[in-house]
């Protein structure tokens, strides 16, 4: 797996949403024990903080150090740098593996054998991730998407595909699999939604390559369009879950 998100790592962390407490009291009836969970590509922490609320011990891992340097410091969760394919962690240690938002990145193979490996029987594994965000304004949704589809198509990776049939082509090869949506709406400026753009594994790459940041392209016209205050944006998470049998 490669490491897309050191760069804008900081801007990852103030930028990006939070997953909404439905996805969380959906999951965890699910989890039959409460001891240890594993957030795997944890990023910035966030579900591992919400998880150290729920378990007695969480260990998150990431490829990025950058990234884990941007999470809180918990007294039950572990940070440390690992691939998702291959853990320092002992056979049957999880309750509970999550991913959120990266699972498209990871060599599913491995990383599902590595799931059944280290989670304990009945434990339970938990994916999730988020599509195009919506804005529910033709003219800005148009531009969004155009950006999206043909400006940035050359500067995603393919993987990144996965995310729009949510992970529909991704095996999962778990017992007792479950489904579910939750709709995350936040309010926010023409200048915040324009710096989440920039957090984007594409506009990264494009960067690197061209030297400019390609957000700028649209920053006008979305800037007009948006107006002063804040608007309604909408990102639609997707999850499933599944159990691992003994």
């Amino acid at each position: 797996m490669l490491d897309r998100f050191s760069a804008q790592a900081d801007l990852y962390a103030r930028y990006r949403i939070d997953y909404p407490p439905e996805l969380y009291a959906w999951l965890l009836p699910h989890v039959p024990g409460r001891e240890r969970a594993w957030d795997c590509a944890t990023g910035n922490g966030q579900v591992a903080a919400e998880l150290a609320r729920h378990f007695a011990q969480v260990e998150a891992t990431d490829i990025s150090a950058a990234q884990l340097a941007q999470a809180p410091p918990l007294p039950n969760v572990t940070y440390q740098k690992s691939a998702a394919e291959h853990t320092p962690f002992a056979p049957a240690s999880f309750d509970l593996i999550t991913v959120g938002q990266a699972v498209h990145w990871f060599d599913i193979d491995g990383f599902n054998r590595e799931v059944r490996r280290v989670v304990r029987p009945g434990g339970v594994v938990a994916e999730w991730g988020y599509g195009l965000v919506q804005l529910h304004n033709d003219p800005q949704d148009a531009l969004i998407r155009t950006f999206y589809a043909d400006t940035m198509r050359p500067y995603w990776d393919e993987n990144r595909w996965h995310i729009d049939d949510e992970y529909a082509r991704l095996p999962f090869p778990f017992a007792d699999a479950a489904q579910a949506r939750f709709p995350v709406a936040r309010q926010w400026s023409a200048a915040w939604f324009l710096n989440y753009l920039r957090t984007w594994s594409s506009v990264v790459k494009y960067q690197k390559q061209h030297g400019h940041d390609p957000v700028l392209s649209i920053a006008e016209e979305l800037t007009s369009l948006w107006g002063p205050g804040e608007r309604q944006v909408v990102f639609p998470v997707f999850a499933r879950l599944g159990t691992v049998a003994g």
